[in-house]
């Protein structure tokens, strides 16, 4: 099976504990793009959901597959959200923010009720930050300073897009890629998302740590379980 297969069946599975009347948390990147493909279905046969998404990217799938909209001011709480990583541990912590819209991804996981991550075997791994940087968000003036302090505790850090187009999130903000491979990965995921967090000039990063309740892994051998206490 190619990567997109694995993706597909990973993101369908998880659109299957959906209920009627539930407000639903409509997560950003490749592997989610396949559950709001089958919400879409599912919400012109009949279901009866509302979604927040998580970036105007999905708001944008969103509507052009009729999946009715709202915001957290009208729905403050979220049933159940939906949504990829781009690394998760045997722990369920994650690293997110390849879709560049980790703070509202965080801002919604934080009001979700239970959160369901849909990944490809690809995105596995024994610790964070081996394979994949860590995405950290952080306001426009005086980026480079904040790179510097940044960069003290990753080591190396690069700014997406680079000096002459760097990507603006959402949020009007940029992105800094963090690479801890070459100091082992992210060995301590809760110590280093406060540690990143108490920087001035960091928005949120990428690291989510004992939130997801649930990973379902898309693998060539057949769909995989990742659940928190199990």
């Amino acid at each position: 099976m190619n990567t997109q297969h694995l993706k597909k069946i990973a993101a369908e599975k998880a659109t299957e504990e959906i209920r009627p009347g539930m407000v639903v948390g409509l997560g950003t990147g490749s592997t989610v793009y396949y559950a709001l493909l089958k919400i879409g279905t599912l919400v012109r046969a009949g279901l009866d959901i509302v979604g927040i998404p998580t970036s105007e990217g999905t708001e944008r799938i969103a509507t052009a597959q009729g999946i009715p909209l709202s915001t957290l001011t009208a729905h403050p709480t979220i049933n159940l959200t939906i949504d990829g990583a781009d690394e998760a541990d045997l722990h369920l912590n994650l690293i997110k923010g390849g879709g560049a819209a980790l703070v509202r991804e965080k801002i919604i996981a934080n009001v979700s009720q239970r959160i369901l991550i849909v990944v490809d075997e690809s995105k596995c791994a024994r610790c964070l930050g081996t394979t994949y940087p860590l995405p950290v968000e952080i306001v426009q003036f005086g980026w480079e300073a904040t790179q510097r302090a940044v960069n003290q505790l990753c080591g190396h850090s690069i700014l997406r897009g680079g000096d002459e187009h760097p990507l603006v999130t959402d949020n009007g903000n940029y992105i800094l890629d963090c690479d801890f491979s070459p100091v082992g990965g992210i060995t301590e995921p809760a110590k280093v998302e406060g540690a990143l967090n108490n920087i001035p000039g960091v928005v949120e990063n990428g690291l989510f740590v004992n939130r997801a309740d649930k990973v379902i892994v898309g693998a060539a051998a057949g769909l995989r379980y990742m659940e928190k206490n199990s």
